[in-house]
């Protein structure tokens, strides 16, 4: 088995751009394992926890991955490959949620910075906050976390994966908006 540590909860872009390394590297024996932060992988990828560690570190809208410059400063690490994935903004919210019932929307801060128009045009009467990972954001939701009245966003495999619906898909303020992937070894 080859572990592949991937900066991203389950639902992640980051899991999506695993599931898709595995594939064109045709490694069928890949198993993913979601580490939430980019810190983590590096840090797994010293240790020997994980064989190869997935993370983004630039998106064509919303630019450097702060949070990837900043551990990858900290690691010592090999860069086995670059590639990109188009990413897809979806507004996700509890069942029975609708727009007006929306108090606050909460996102990883790259998704934040993905939307930053879409959400000034249309809820910029309303608090922005930051959290960790975009699908974390829906878990949390799902599980109670985070206030009913919290929309989140998420890529569109989360609504399935933490029972939410898509109050808007595709929110995105470019039609293609790639985030490049770098996938890393022990150096």
């Amino acid at each position: 088995m080859i572990r592949i540590g991937i900066m991203g909860a389950k639902g992640s872009f980051s899991e999506q751009a695993g599931e898709r390394y595995i594939e064109d590297e045709k490694l069928p024996d890949g198993a993913l394992i979601p580490l939430v932060s980019a810190e983590a992988v590096l840090d797994a990828i010293e240790t020997g926890a994980i064989d190869k560690g997935i993370f983004p570190i630039e998106n064509s809208n919303g630019g450097i991955v702060i949070e990837a410059v900043h551990a990858m400063a900290k690691h010592r690490f090999k860069v086995e490959k670059m590639f990109e994935i188009d990413v897809h903004h979806n507004l996700l919210v509890k069942p029975g949620v609708t727009a007006s019932h929306i108090e606050s929307i909460t996102s990883h801060d790259q998704a934040l910075k993905q939307c930053r128009m879409y959400l000034k045009r249309i809820w910029g009467h309303i608090e922005i906050a930051e959290y960790k990972d975009t699908a974390a954001a829906a878990k949390a939701l799902h599980d109670g976390e985070l206030p009913d009245t919290t929309a989140v966003i998420a890529p569109r495999r989360c609504a399935e994966l933490y029972e939410l619906e898509i109050l808007e898909e595709s929110i995105q303020d470019l039609k293609f908006n790639y985030t490049t992937f770098v996938v890393g070894v022990k150096g």
